[in-house]
This record gives C-alpha cells, sequence and structure tokens, in this order.
C-alpha cells in the first residue's frame, strides 16, 4: 500500500505528479516504509528527498499534532538507483509532544538517522526577527534560466558540472544575487533567495510541510563556501552534508512564494556551519535551518600529506 502525502489528482500536471510520487510512501509493515529515488544529477541522491521522506514517515505514526522540529544526520550517501527504507520508533507520546526516531536505509546499512518532535496546538508568547527587504521574486531569473545563460557562456564546460547544475529540481529557486558557479568569486556568506513549487499544490498542510523539508537543504551549505569562492561540485572538493535540522514555526503554503535567508557564522575543522530563516511573502517567519557540512579540499590534503613525507624523509 502506498501513502501519499495527499491523494493525486487526475487532472494535476505531471510535475506535480512526480513530486507527489517522490514524498510517498510505501507501507511494509507497521513503523515500516518505502520511498523512490531520483537522480537530479549530483554524486549521491538529494539530502532534502530523504530528509523529506524520513519526515513524512514519523507523521504517519502521530495523531494531532504538528512537527514542530527534526535533527538528522546523514551517515552515509544515498544510492540514487534504489529505494530506501524508513524505519520509524515510536519514542513517546505525552500530554503535548510526541517524539519519533527514524533510520532510513539502504543495503542493509542506515544513511540518515533523524529525530522528530511534534506538538498539538497551543497559544503562549509570540515575536520574530524582520524578513530583509529584497527585490519581489517576479523581478528575478529562475535558477534554470540562469543556468542556461551560464552554460551558454561556458563552452568548455565538464560533463559533472553541467550535470550538477541541470538538475531538474520540482522548485523554482529565485536567487537574490546570483553567483554563477562557473566562474566563482570571494563573497560574503549572506545571501537570499525566493522559491516555491513550480505547480500549484493541492491544500494538505503535511504535503507542504514535507515540500518545504525537501526545499530547505536547496543551497544551505553553499553559504559557508562562498568566502572561498569554491563549488561543491570540482573534482577536488570533498562536499557533503553532515547533518540538516529544521524548526516549523508557523504553517504555509510552498506552492506560494517563501524567501530563504541564509548565512553562515563560522567554518573549521574542514566543516562549515550554515543557518537559514524561511520567511513567507507577508514577513511571516515560518521556519529555521541549520546545517553542518564537510568542505574537504582535497589538493590542500594532498599538499599537506607531501609536507609529512618530505619531513620523514629527512628524519634520520
Amino acid at each position: 500500500m502506498r501513502i501519499l502525502p495527499t491523494p493525486i489528482p487526475d487532472d494535476m500536471d505531471a510535475l506535480a505528479q512526480d513530486l507527489l510520487e517522490v514524498l510517498s510512501l510505501e507501507t511494509l509493515e507497521l513503523n515500516l516504509f518505502r520511498g523512490p529515488s531520483r537522480n537530479l544529477g549530483g554524486r549521491s541522491m538529494y539530502g532534502g528527498q530523504i530528509v523529506g521522506q524520513a519526515m513524512l514517515a514519523a507523521s504517519r505514526t502521530v495523531e494531532g499534532r504538528a512537527p514542530h522540529s527534526l535533527h538528522a544526520y546523514f551517515l552515509l550517501p544515498g544510492d540514487m538507483d534504489r529505494p530506501v527504507i524508513y524505519e520509524v520508533d515510536r519514542l513517546r507520546d505525552g500530554g503535548s509532544f510526541s517524539s519519533r526516531r527514524v533510520q532510513a536505509i539502504q543495503h542493509g546499512r542506515p544513511i540518515l538517522s533523524m529525530m522528530a518532535s511534534f506538538q498539538k496546538d497551543e497559544e503562549g508568547f509570540e515575536h520574530q526577527v524582520k524578513m530583509p527587504e529584497v527585490p519581489a521574486p517576479e523581478s528575478l531569473k529562475s535558477w534554470q534560466e540562469l543556468v542556461q545563460e551560464w552554460i551558454g557562456q561556458t563552452p568548455d564546460i565538464t560533463p559533472e558540472a553541467r550535470a550538477a547544475l541541470m538538475a531538474d529540481f520540482f522548485i523554482d529557486f529565485r536567487p537574490v544575487d546570483p553567483v554563477n558557479p562557473l566562474k566563482p568569486s570571494k563573497r560574503s556568506t549572506r545571501g537570499a533567495m525566493w522559491f516555491r513549487a513550480r505547480t500549484r499544490l493541492p491544500d494538505d498542510p503535511w504535503l507542504h510541510r514535507c515540500v518545504l523539508a525537501y526545499a530547505s537543504d536547496w543551497g544551505l551549505l553553499g553559504a559557508a563556501l562562498k568566502p572561498y569562492g569554491r563549488r561543491w561540485f570540482e573534482r577536488n572538493m570533498i562536499v557533503a552534508s553532515i547533518d540538516h535540522a529544521l524548526w516549523f514555526h508557523r504553517p504555509a503554503r510552498a506552492d506560494e512564494w517563501l524567501l530563504y535567508v541564509t548565512d553562515s557564522n563560522t567554518a573549521q575543522s574542514a566543516r562549515g556551519l550554515s543557518r537559514g530563516m524561511i520567511f513567507d511573502a507577508s514577513g511571516r517567519l515560518i521556519a529555521s535551518a541549520a546545517q553542518e557540512g564537510l568542505m574537504r579540499c582535497v589538493e590542500a590534503r594532498e599538499h599537506w600529506e607531501r609536507e609529512i613525507d618530505v619531513e620523514d624523509d629527512a628524519q634520520p
């Protein structure tokens, strides 16, 4: 039995149907689900897909409560050619909160481990930071349009870079201050982009939360790479998400424009920490995200190893 965030209408366009299929789960047994994979041109499965499916798996074991936070660790690269098994542990159901642990499994090994917390509706104090002033999304070019321009200006683009840039995401991303990854330059860590699903979605709030989780992984780690003018798909760079945290503050539709403001406050020990805030068009803070990622420069490591070899050879 396949469980979708919401039933797929017969008149829905192919793009929306594919998005719902990705955010779908087949029930194998109590607390055990299977989700499909997609090849989006990267070196491994897109992390946002695994996080979104894991959150959906956890939600299928909770009633009457909405997610307010998730904390996930990426343990191994996901195989884009194989489905993912999700095993849910029902850790606790209290008076106000429910806790779940989810293991995403491929080839008999966990590739992601996630904790998620759910809360019943409750009134309380409320405040938030102000959304920055940025150009409207309608005045900006989409990521797909920008990629076409950049590729057209770079005749010697490598196959790896072309595949990475031309991935057909279900989300329309519109950077406020786009940076050409084929001609990188050192920039401030702070950035912003508008995003929304590329087609109208059904009204199910769970679907919109899953799409938000799916999109929250896109470009977040890149904030920590900006000061160095490096790109994740470079052959001499090893870049991977280590963990991903997401807090849901207020409900919103993922098929209406949302502003993702990102920055990075530190990088060290081949790791960078990125943070993000997601606002709706009216300025409400919808969600917050944080992610630490591996940013290992292979050429620097090889240089360091050569220095060590020379020092060793000099010893009597």
